[in-house]
């Protein structure tokens, strides 16, 4: 028999706020966490503004021994470790040396490159003959599977552990197989979640590709503008988001906090055909990927009370809207509710679906929808498919049932995850 699988915890390093207390304080007040980034404008990047998590080396400490933190440069592990951390002791789960492996546990820890800026360190090592200075975590923190495997050391998971990569869908992917895995009964708890470099170097191809913005390195908090008319193109971010995901039997035998109900959901891609490229969605695909996951979770589409949208403030928003609009069969003041976070975040990369979707169970959780910032000026082809009240400006404090959220990613690639309030 299948199992119901339930979210019992969450962790989050977000640009605009580290934790979830702070995080959840932000989202509610339309905190930006974009700045103005002065290695970009020494670099002559187009777009010098960035989102990045504050993590003071205090902070790190907390995650990280000083032994370790020599010779650490590998910002995206450090962020994965800190929400991958937090939400295992949000659940109420051990942590730390000294435990025995629990083979119930593991983690699906997804990420789009890994310490970029160490193996950077490590390559200008390499051509200056100093190869034997390299150190011995180089491996570590520069290889893809990093961050699952920090991770699972620091935890004692010894289940599946793993990183999965998918673009900017990477997030909504790793909680669905890690759905997978506990609703199949191979594990009891996984930790999912997604983790993203900061920098230049990770950065850098976006800015060349001309999609970022340009046009607001002296305003940087009005940045990022996902359905408006006046957005220019995404700003990058970076940080991680992390759900612990568990069996309802398991949950409930711990006495656990249940924070809401993952019902399914659906990854797809549209194979770069039709609309679709390397760079943007197929429609069909977008469309089959919302529908699917409706199937799967076993609900219609007027159930759905709101959509944590992907919306990146590209000119493909208006697309994203025109898409949820023919999947759901619903327009108009018929629509659902829907936010962007990347308003006040940006776009993180391989993090951005696992820091929105820690911010839709938080709206579950709570019953509230957080605002949409920058979006004053709403785009008129967004305008004309649903009613402006349906893209709230403002605190909304909502009971809500269904939240549906999206990720779509580069190689035409994507994944839609169904949550419910648990009662």
């Amino acid at each position: 028999m299948d199992k119901r699988v339930v979210v019992t915890g969450l962790g989050v390093a977000a640009p605009n706020g580290v934790g979830i207390p702070a995080f959840t304080e932000a989202i509610k007040t339309g905190t930006s966490g974009i700045r103005h980034d002065a290695e970009l404008a020494a670099l002559q990047f187009s777009c010098q503004i960035a989102g990045k998590p504050e993590v003071p080396e205090t902070l790190q400490l907390q995650y990280l021994d000083a032994l370790e933190l020599r010779n650490f440069n590998s910002n995206g592990i450090l962020y994965g470790l800190i929400a991958g951390t937090d939400a295992w002791t949000d659940a109420q789960l051990p942590a730390g040396a000294g435990l025995e492996p629990d083979w119930d546990s593991g983690t699906i820890f997804g990420a789009g490159s890994a310490g970029v800026d160490k193996l950077r360190e490590a390559i200008y090592k390499v051509d200056a003959l100093q190869v034997r200075r390299l150190g011995s975590t180089v491996v570590p923190q520069t290889m893809a599977s990093g961050i699952s495997a920090w991770l699972g050391g620091k935890l004692a998971l010894a289940n599946q552990v793993s990183t999965n990569s998918s673009a900017c869908a990477t997030g909504a992917e790793s909680v669905l197989m890690a759905y997978e895995r506990i609703r199949n009964g191979h594990a009891k708890r996984m930790l999912a979640g997604s983790t993203s470099d900061a920098g230049p170097y990770i950065w850098g191809g976006f800015d060349a590709l001309k999609v970022c913005t340009f046009k607001h390195n002296d305003h940087p908090a009005a940045g990022s503008r996902p359905m408006s008319a006046s957005a220019s193109g995404f700003v990058p971010g970076s940080g991680a988001g992390a759900l612990v995901l568990e069996s309802l039997e398991s949950a409930r035998e711990r006495g656990a906090t249940i924070y809401a109900e993952v019902l399914g959901g659906h990854i797809n891609s549209g194979a770069q055909r039709g609309d679709g490229s390397m760079t943007a969605p197929n429609s069909t695909a977008v469309q089959r990927c919302i529908r699917e996951a409706m199937k799967a979770a076993g609900i219609r589409p007027e159930e759905i009370d709101a959509i944590n949208g992907h919306l990146t403030a590209t000119g493909k928003d208006a697309l994203e809207i025109e898409n949820w609009s023919i999947a759901l069969g619903r327009k108009g003041k018929d629509f659902p509710h829907i936010n962007a976070l990347k308003g006040m975040i940006g776009h993180c990369l391989s993090a951005s679906g696992s820091i929105e979707l820690v911010a839709a169970v938080l709206q579950l959780h709570e019953g509230f929808l957080f605002p949409n910032i920058n979006c004053e000026d709403l785009h008129p082809d967004i305008a004309a498919i649903i009613d402006p009240e349906k893209i709230p400006q403002q605190l909304v404090y909502k009971e809500l049932n269904l939240i549906a959220k999206a990720s779509f990613g580069f190689g035409d690639v994507n994944a839609c995850v169904i949550l419910k309030k648990y009662k």
